[in-house]
């Protein structure tokens, strides 16, 4: 089904997870009810979300040699990720403080510790793996420089790049044509078009800056997605019981590549990724929540 991998290139964090009736405002303390260590990272979570759904997944990373850099590639390797290309380095792995709220909503820390060592000269390391992927997958958990370079790359070999702008940062006005999906969520795409556009207005400005299609994840909204090519169309989001958001925007990316991948339309192709991160939001954790292709395959069969 696969002719070529997908490519991740991003975080890998250990996220320590608190779990509380609400997320706290400044400065006030509340009594948790439950703690957890689980792996996560945005990068590797779309990588993970990919191989569950039967890609081809190679990750470019880093980890520290402290014990959660053992536990983090032990977790990629279990989901069927190729971590070859993740580097061993002095110091500690990326983590990530999150606070889950009982209502599914959930506020992140993140502190990137190795994942600062995803450099330029790392990507160029791994030329040719990236040359020969049908996609990659990038986000901005990792040095801005690297992302950059490695979007340059991608251009030059015209490999497809998705670009999660999570968290979201400014970005050189020379990126834009280099990108075939920009795919933020509601609070990112205030800084890239302005707030109080409406999507549809919103995605009009970012093909004007030279992206090739955009896919604006607005939660229990839906997907709008828009391409250079003219399409446009709003994909509802299925109807579930959330307990736990965390990761559900990292599966719709890990999802949304597969698909693409197999030659989907766009639009089939952001429905699939849809059910797959309504799935997710029905479980606990970030990697740990994302499905398999039988679970994505027989919840969208269920909706017809």
């Amino acid at each position: 089904m696969f002719t070529k991998p997908i490519v991740v290139i991003g975080s890998i964090n250990m996220d320590l997870v608190a779990r509380t009736p609400r997320i706290p405002l400044a400065g006030q303390t509340l009594t948790g009810t439950d703690f957890a260590t689980t792996p996560g990272g945005k990068g590797a979570n779309q990588a993970v979300a990919a191989a569950r759904l039967g890609a081809h997944v190679q990750m470019i990373g880093a980890v520290g040699n402290d014990v959660f850099g053992e536990a983090l590639l032990s977790n990629l390797a279990s989901a069927a990720v190729d971590t070859r290309a993740v580097a061993r380095v002095p110091g500690p792995s990326g983590v990530a403080q999150i606070q889950v709220a009982d209502n599914g909503q959930n506020s992140i820390v993140v502190v990137p510790g190795a994942n600062g060592a995803v450099t330029s000269e790392l990507i160029r390391q791994h030329t040719k793996l990236i040359q020969a992927a049908g996609i990659v997958l990038l986000q901005l958990e990792i040095p801005l420089d690297t992302v950059l370079a490695a979007c340059e790359l991608c251009a030059a070999a015209q490999v497809p790049v998705i670009l999660d702008p999570a968290p979201a940062a400014s970005l050189p006005e020379t990126i834009w044509p280099q990108l075939a999906w920009f795919t933020p969520n509601e609070t990112e795409l205030g800084l890239y078009s302005g707030n109080g556009f409406p999507p549809e207005t919103a995605a009009k400005q970012l093909l004007a800056r030279g992206v090739h299609g955009v896919a604006l994840k607005r939660g229990a909204e839906g997907v709008y997605i828009a391409t250079s090519a003219g399409e446009s169309s709003w994909i509802p989001a299925f109807h579930v019981e959330a307990i736990d958001t965390v990761a559900a925007g990292d599966c719709f990316n890990g999802a949304f590549a597969v698909s693409l991948l197999e030659g989907t339309s766009p639009t089939d192709a952001a429905r699939f990724a849809s059910a797959a991160a309504a799935i997710s939001v029905t479980r606990r954790g970030a990697q740990a929540s994302m499905p398999a292709r039988a679970e994505v395959d027989a919840f969208l069969a269920a909706q017809s």
